[in-house]
């Protein structure tokens, strides 16, 4: 870095998004089987013993991937064998748990259909499915409560013409049996703000 003297701006800076998340679960073995066979995320590390930090937090590190690379990490568990009993129902709001949900992106249309299958041929309840306007999405939770969006987001030509209609747009899908499976982006709507038509 230069010696010259930074001059603070007026307005925070705009960053890239979110990095990682970190989430506190009861059961780290319970949670790790969550996020890799059930979402699919990879295990990429783990916290062990060194001089510097001798008994660190039992914590692990999982990573989807970017191009076909794994990031350093999307998400970490830490376990916390303090953390209250999971609610006995998941539902969209209202929920007793300071996370509402997680959204995970799956590359593609297919990709994400062939989760949705998967999913349901193991046995994994669908919670929620919605066409949001800007993505086609799939509500499950983890053993903690937290809700888990998994998703693939639509063309930015149907939702980027009105940002603020696309995401008060929903539409409920089935979450049983093969209409759980279907996916309509043949009629998606497109949003277009009135001031460009």
């Amino acid at each position: 870095m230069s010696d010259t003297q930074l001059t603070a701006p007026k307005a925070p800076v705009t960053p890239l998004g979110i990095n990682h998340l970190v989430l506190n679960v009861r059961d780290l073995e319970e949670s790790h089987q969550f996020w890799t066979e059930v979402v699919g995320l990879k295990q990429v590390g783990e916290l062990s013993a060194t001089p510097e930090r001798p008994n660190p937090p039992k914590m692990r590190f999982y990573s989807g991937q970017r191009d076909g690379q794994p990031n350093h990490h999307d998400i970490a568990l830490v376990e916390n064998t303090e953390l209250p009993p999971p609610p006995k129902d998941w539902k969209m709001f209202g929920m007793p748990v300071a996370i509402n949900h997680v959204a995970i992106a799956l590359p593609d249309r297919e990709s994400w259909l062939r989760q949705l299958a998967y999913l349901q041929e193991k046995g994994v309840a669908f919670d929620r499915r919605v066409d949001h306007g800007m993505t086609h999405s799939l509500y499950i939770h983890d053993p903690n409560g937290y809700g888990v969006e998994l998703l693939y987001e639509l063309p930015r030509d149907i939702w980027g013409g009105d940002i603020q209609a696309a995401l008060n747009y929903v539409k409920p899908m089935p979450t049983e049996g093969s209409g759980a499976l279907e996916d309509d982006l043949e009629n998606a709507p497109v949003f277009t703000s009135a001031a460009s038509d």
